[in-house]
């Protein structure tokens, strides 16, 4: 397979073996590229063994075909994601091949497992391919497994492997001045310990002429003149503000803002112990998102979600508080109402316009294909539901799926990681010409038929902003963007542009560096890293240690009976928290049915739900562990008593005291002296 001049331009130092990180557009061929090198890598160094890093499972399977073709049988290559099943260990299969593609998690899973079958070390590998290296940053788990090289780099633990990044869009950190912007670029530099960016130079001109730029278009509508479903829901939430006598409250409904603060008063109240207040925040936030879904889509999705929600309500709570009762009661008053004016409510502006785009788009003959980005799952859900109902949209040949996240998620609508590599796998072909999708579609997503994007009222920087108009890979391809005149969202649009010219403006100053000047300031920035990630370490270490486990005791968030102390817990696999007290079992209910999670574990599958005794609440889930049912708790569910007060944690590595690892032998152990008592 033959490169292109630009792509040999690109390729050369890594080539020389030298780390480099590959800047090209979306649809400019970098996998291509990077696939070469591996080749390359694989004929000329002695015992070379090359692991691809990717951020997205339905990439594991795009890139082994790219990879494929260029290695022509040659090389023994493995493929490994969540969504496998049954598996020889990640150190096993590295072994034995000699080029792996996986997503990050497996990698890092398998650097810290203590299994010689699983257990890896970076110095097993010659290359290290990052794709999407963007993401390099804070603490994602590429920046983890690179910072792990940047430790054995500094404290002269060779060989290490040589790594190739590859990005469309480094972005700007969020920084609005090109000082900021330039800051951010050397640091993605630093954090993959890159030689040099690479773009072409010589042969930009042959790169403007191969790449197809979508023709981009603002499509916008006025605001809803009326809107007197939107008004009910506001009048609502302002009898809910009342009910809490709190003047304080922001009232600006119907924003990501408004979201935040619910949020934050929900976990205040839940601390203080404050339960009234505490099920207000939760209601509040559902009607929100009711606004936030009635401004995306129809009036009748909003009302559905917040019935879904009271209608759980109902289901679900055993133990129901006077104001959980007001509530109810208020809904149900309005309930007719709400349902009437969401029946006749007048058709969502942004709607019209992006039927107009389909209609123009899938109403001609030449075989379209298209992509609808769009903010949420329930989002995405609605307007499927709408391209099903809309009459209008019936004429036209449009066969549409969705394609949304793998993992659950508080709004409940979830595809499973097969789901999602079927949908690719029919829009490839041509079975499937229309994909409403979130995020998860916006990185790597090769589909060269792809000719009309529509961001629909999207609020995000500029990364996704390049990325989602990357998909249109066709000739004479589409990017529209949908939104109402003067909002938010075209503002952002509009900001995205400048920075992404910014985020150029940085790349080229950087490329242009002394050399020397260069490699100091990527030496002290790995230092300051590592510093900072040690003394990051020391504190999450430090806050662990702040208190005896058996001094916090365990509350469930929602009626805050007391149901264990924190020297009950143990860690599972280093994720799952479980509760091995014998006794906790009178606490809690557990749901004939299993949950449904679409990956085979090692050593466990999933039971029931379980959920709180006395009130209802969803705590977690049973496992089955080695045949030991344990019930897992998510972080969400407990309220912590310390000595120094309650406090609700977001992750389970932010509770203020040591969860040691579930021991299994000694479990069993404990159980049969239990049995023999």
């Amino acid at each position: 397979m033959e490169l292109r001049p630009y792509q040999w331009e690109v390729i050369m130092p890594a080539l020389e073996g030298k780390n480099i990180i590959i800047w090209l557009p979306t649809g400019a061929g970098k996998t291509r590229a990077a696939a070469y090198v591996a080749k390359r890598h694989l004929e000329t160094v002695d015992k070379a063994k090359v692991v691809v890093l990717v951020n997205r499972v339905h990439l594991v399977t795009q890139h082994r075909e790219e990879f494929s073709r260029m290695l022509d049988g040659r090389w023994a290559i493995a493929t490994l994601s969540g969504d496998m099943g049954p598996r020889a260990g990640f150190g096993h299969q590295a072994r034995s091949h000699d080029l792996l593609i996986c997503t990050a998690e497996l990698l890092q899973m398998a650097l810290t497992s203590p299994e010689e079958e699983e257990h890896v070390e970076l110095s097993d590998f010659s290359l290290l391919v990052v794709d999407e290296c963007h993401h390099t940053h804070k603490d994602t788990v590429y920046n983890i497994i690179l910072s792990r090289y940047l430790e054995h780099k500094l404290q002269r633990v060779w060989p290490l492997p040589q790594v190739l990044g590859l990005t469309a869009s480094p972005g700007t950190g969020g920084a609005s001045m090109l000082s900021g912007a330039i800051d951010h670029v050397l640091q993605l530099c630093a954090n993959l310990d890159t030689w040099r960016i690479m773009s072409p130079q010589e042969h930009q001109p042959q790169l403007q002429e191969h790449i197809r730029q979508p023709c981009k278009q603002y499509d916008l509508c006025q605001q809803r003149s009326q809107d007197p479903f939107g008004d009910l829901l506001k009048k609502l939430m302002d009898q809910v503000h009342d009910y809490l006598e709190m003047p304080e409250l922001s009232r600006d409904f119907g924003t990501q803002m408004y979201e935040q603060q619910v949020v934050e008063l929900s976990r205040e109240a839940a601390e203080a112990g404050l339960q009234e207040r505490r099920v207000c925040a939760i209601h509040l936030r559902r009607y929100n998102d009711a606004l936030l879904i009635h401004d995306t889509v129809r009036a009748v999705d909003a009302l559905d979600a917040l019935q879904d929600f009271y209608d759980r309500e109902r289901a679900t709570k055993i133990q129901v508080l006077l104001a959980e009762r007001w509530l109810l009661a208020l809904f149900d008053a309005h309930k007719n109402e709400l349902t009437r004016l969401a029946t006749h409510s007048p058709e969502n502006p942004k709607l019209e316009l992006l039927e107009h785009i389909l209609q123009k788009k899938f109403g001609s003959s030449d075989n379209p294909r298209g992509i609808i980005f769009t903010r949420t799952r329930q989002s995405a859900h609605s307007l499927q539901l709408w391209l099903q109902q809309q009459p209008r949209m019936q004429t036209v040949d449009i066969r549409a799926q969705l394609l949304i996240g793998a993992g659950n998620s508080s709004q409940g609508i979830h595809m499973t990681q097969r789901d999602q590599q079927e949908v690719i796998r029919k829009f490839r072909v041509g079975i499937l010409n229309l994909l409403v999708a979130t995020s998860v579609a916006e990185e790597g997503l090769d589909i060269p038929h792809c000719n009309v994007v529509v961001r629909y009222g999207l609020l995000t920087n500029e990364i996704s902003m390049v990325q989602a108009r990357g998909r249109a890979r066709a000739g004479q391809s589409v990017y529209a963007f949908v939104a109402a005149k003067g909002s938010r969202e075209l503002r952002r649009e509009l900001t995205n542009e400048s920075l992404e010219a910014l985020m150029e403006q940085a790349v080229a100053t950087v490329q242009k560096m002394d050399q020397a000047e260069y490699q100091a300031k990527i030496r002290d920035l790995q230092r300051e890293a590592l510093v900072k990630r040690a003394a990051q370490a020391e504190q999450r270490l430090s806050r662990q240690q702040q208190f005896l486990a058996e001094r916090v005791r365990l509350f469930c968030i929602n009626c805050s009976v007391a149901v264990g102390h924190g020297s009950d817990l143990r860690k599972v696999e280093g994720a799952h928290h479980v509760n091995v007290n014998p006794n906790f079992s009178i606490y809690y209910t557990v749901s004939q049915k299993p949950v449904v999670i679409d990956r085979d574990f090692k050593d466990w599958s999933p039971g029931g739900t379980i959920s709180c005794r006395n009130c209802g609440e969803a705590w977690g889930l049973q496992i089955i562990y080695k045949s030991v049912k344990l019930p897992v708790l998510q972080v969400r569910s407990m309220l912590f008593e310390t000595p120094r007060g309650r406090l609700q944690a977001k992750k389970w590595s932010r509770v203020p005291f040591p969860v040691p690892d579930f021991n299994y032998v000694q479990h069993c152990a404990q159980n049969l002296r239990d049995l023999s008592l």
